[in-house]
C-alpha cells in the first residue's frame, strides 16, 4: 500500500469482528511502530499487548477502580467499564518512558511515542485490520497503570483497539492544511 494512500484512507474503526488476529500481524505492527523517530535513540515506547483473558483482567481492573472511586454507581456502569477492553480481540496499551538522561526532554519522548502510535495505526490499515486510538480517563487511572506495569508518573498515550473491520469505511474527508500554514521565505 502506498504511504499516501494509507495516510489519506486510514480511519478509526469503532466496530471490529471478534475474530482473533494472528500474532504475526501484531508483530508487524509493532515493528512498524518501532521505526518512529526518537531523539537520542532512547526508544521511549512501551507496548502491552492484550488478547484473550488479558482483556478481561484489564476490564476487571477498570471496573474495580471505578467501584472504588464511585461505589454508588449502578451496576451497569461497572459492567460497562469491564466490557471496555472487549471491544476488539487485541488491545495494545502504549506507554511512554520517563527520560532517564538530563539531555532527553519528556516532550520528545511523548512525541516519539505519538509517532510510533501513528505508525501502529498505519500498519494495521496496510495489513487490512481495523484499529482505533483511545485514551480518556483510563489512561490516567492508577489501577490501570498498575495492572499494565507502568509507574504512576508514566503516561499512557494510547489504547489501540485492533481487529478485522466489521464493515468497510468510506474515506473521511479531512480539512486541508492550508488554513493552518504560514509560508515564510
Amino acid at each position: 500500500m502506498d504511504v499516501f494512500e494509507a495516510i489519506h484512507n486510514r480511519r478509526s474503526h469503532k466496530k471490529v469482528k471478534p475474530d482473533a488476529v494472528p500474532r504475526e500481524l501484531i508483530e508487524k505492527m509493532l515493528e512498524a511502530a518501532a521505526q518512529a523517530p526518537n531523539h537520542y535513540r532512547v526508544r521511549p515506547w512501551r507496548f502491552v499487548v492484550m488478547t484473550g483473558e488479558a482483556r478481561h483482567r484489564l476490564g476487571h481492573a477498570m471496573s474495580e477502580s471505578l467501584r472504588e472511586r464511585h461505589p454508588g454507581y449502578p451496576r451497569e456502569a461497572f459492567d460497562k467499564a469491564h466490557a471496555t477492553p472487549l471491544q476488539a480481540p487485541v488491545v495494545i496499551a502504549v506507554g511512554v518512558d520517563k527520560p532517564s538522561e538530563s539531555k532527553v526532554l519528556e516532550i520528545e519522548n511523548i512525541s516519539a511515542v505519538a509517532a510510533a502510535t501513528q505508525n501502529l495505526l498505519l500498519a494495521a490499515h496496510a495489513l487490512g485490520l481495523g484499529a482505533k486510538w483511545r485514551t480518556g480517563a483510563w489512561a490516567l487511572d492508577a489501577k490501570v497503570k498498575q495492572f499494565l506495569g507502568f509507574t504512576q508518573d508514566q503516561h499512557i498515550l494510547a489504547f489501540v483497539y485492533v481487529g478485522y473491520p466489521d464493515a468497510p469505511l468510506d474515506p473521511l474527508p479531512r480539512p486541508s492544511y492550508q488554513d493552518r500554514t504560514i509560508w515564510m521565505e
